[in-house]
């Protein structure tokens, strides 16, 4: 699928007023700047994946670190584990951005979703005023009705053999009649501030700009750029009792008690094992 300008759009960016498009050029003029890490700022009107295109963009040579990708709507958004990510179309913040790390070490890169998550609730916290938990490894949460709600989720692929393309999927203005499923929340159901999704943007991805360039500045050491600390205090995984769905059909249950300086979540078991788990699916129990 070839994505469409935000610009050509016929006027039917303009449906929902409650909606308005982006505004690419102010973003630019306010991302894009020299010296700084943003290059360039797209914003399409529809395409499949943000994370796809810019895959295939830098893997062609058409995209340097620093591009961000931002569509008005996804049709083929994915989350960790291939899950489908749906919203209706300029409800939210559907991007991804290109980055390089040269001068950290491929281990490190396990980091960088990590590190997302805590510049997106550290910009959302700025701009528009909500809460927002970590839920290792990369998803955002809100609170809606004193309920713990998913808004948002972080999906990180290489690009090549130097870059990653880190995308994010944020439910801004999702109304509850439009929720995918009931334990989905947004930000207008978490009470935010503002919703207006040209200034939430502009806030997280400075906010990242902020983050990435102290951790590279660090060699990607996660204690040395104050990372592996941050992420903790906003982790909502960390002192639950969770269950870990591991590759291969297994399972652990037991207390998360830390992430490690790999970006491992760390589960102790009730026969006094502590597990750390690189990859799987996490559920936090409800207890006892």
């Amino acid at each position: 699928m070839t994505p469409r300008d935000a610009a050509d759009d016929g006027g039917s960016r303009w449906s929902d007023l409650d909606r308005p498009p982006l505004n690419a050029m102010a973003l630019r003029r306010a991302l894009v700047r020299e010296g700084g890490l943003w290059s360039q700022v797209e914003v399409v009107q529809s395409t499949g994946s943000t994370n796809s295109d810019l895959v295939d963009a830098a893997s062609a040579g058409r995209a340097s670190e620093g591009a961000v990708l931002v569509a008005e709507e996804q049709t083929s958004g994915r989350g960790r584990l291939d899950r489908r990510w749906t919203a209706p179309p300029r409800s939210g913040l559907f991007f991804s951005v290109l980055l390089t790390p040269s001068e950290v070490p491929v281990a490190r890169w396990g980091w960088l979703p990590l590190l997302t998550g805590v510049a997106v609730a550290t910009g959302l916290s700025r701009a528009a005023g909500v809460d927002t938990a970590l839920k290792w490894p990369n998803d955002l949460l809100v609170t809606v009705g004193g309920e713990e709600r998913k808004a948002g989720g972080i999906l990180a692929e290489r690009a090549g053999q130097e870059s990653v393309v880190v995308g994010v999927g944020l439910n801004v203005t999702l109304r509850a009649d439009e929720l995918p499923v009931p334990l989905a929340g947004s930000l207008a159901l978490a009470g935010a501030q503002n919703t207006d999704r040209d200034p939430l943007l502009r806030g997280v991805l400075r906010s990242l700009e902020e983050w990435y360039g102290r951790w590279r500045a660090a060699g990607g050491d996660p204690a040395a750029s104050g990372l592996q600390e941050t992420y903790a205090a906003g982790c909502a995984t960390l002192g639950r009792t969770v269950r870990a769905e591991l590759p291969g059909d297994r399972s652990i249950v037991g207390e998360a008690v830390a992430v490690d300086g790999d970006g491992r979540l760390v589960i102790a078991t009730k026969e006094g094992v502590q597990e750390p788990v690189g990859a799987g699916d996490i559920v936090h129990l409800r207890p006892a």
